[in-house]
């Protein structure tokens, strides 16, 4: 493990973070709702127990209901404070903590949740594998890892223009190069662990919703 590496990584993407924090909401909000719905109903159909990784600004926390229990981290504590003002804000007890937090290394022990939510966020970590291996480390046998996200096509048209438009992409942190088939080779080569469901979301399939199953 190079240690030196993943400090400078993840140090750049706190200063990334800070810098996107204000404008953050006003750019996602709407155009990420429909598979961040998605994402929520999912995962509240495993059970009530929740952890948001990436959490950030909070933009999927209200879209939760009074029952469940969730539990968001995120490496930007510049996002998390925007975070904690809407759950003050909009009176969201549901919300257990919210913590800093490394996707990579994650402060929670074995089998301690229902669902692991990751939205958006699967793309932007330095170590994409290592992230899952946490996520399926701490989520209970039978409960699932739900990651919406912009995936790449595999191949064919669509795939050409997302390679012309890559470089506009990247700046919003989306990256085609990232498909489903790498988190399908990840949960073969893991074993424990089988990809269920990818539903496309708004808009036109851009988005898409993956379910995890963590095998007992």
């Amino acid at each position: 493990m190079n240690t030196l590496a993943d400090s400078s990584d993840t140090t750049l993407m706190r200063k990334a973070y800070a810098r996107w924090a204000p404008i953050y909401d006003f750019v996602y909000d709407g155009l990420t709702a429909s598979a961040r719905q998605t994402a929520v109903e999912a995962a509240i159909a495993c059970g009530n127990n929740i952890l948001e990784a990436g959490v950030g600004t909070g933009l999927s926390l209200g879209d939760y209901p009074a029952t469940a229990k969730v539990t968001g981290f995120d490496l930007s504590e510049h996002m998390l404070k925007r975070a904690a003002k809407k759950v003050r804000k909009h009176k969201l007890d549901h919300v257990q903590m919210l913590t800093v937090m490394d996707a990579c290394n994650l402060g929670f022990p074995d089998a301690s949740f229902d669902a692991v939510v990751a939205q958006f966020v699967i793309t932007l970590v330095p170590h994409p594998e290592r992230a899952l291996d946490e996520f399926l480390r701490v989520l209970r046998p039978g409960g699932e890892i739900i990651l919406a996200n912009h995936f790449g096509a595999a191949d064919g048209p669509i795939a050409r223009c997302e390679e012309a438009i890559a470089p506009a992409m990247a700046k919003l942190g989306w990256s085609s190069a990232f498909k489903t088939t790498r988190v399908e080779a990840w949960a073969e080569q893991r074993g424990n662990a089988s990809v269920i469901d990818v539903r496309p979301a708004f808009p036109m399939g851009f988005f898409k919703v993956a379910r995890l199953r963590k095998i007992a």
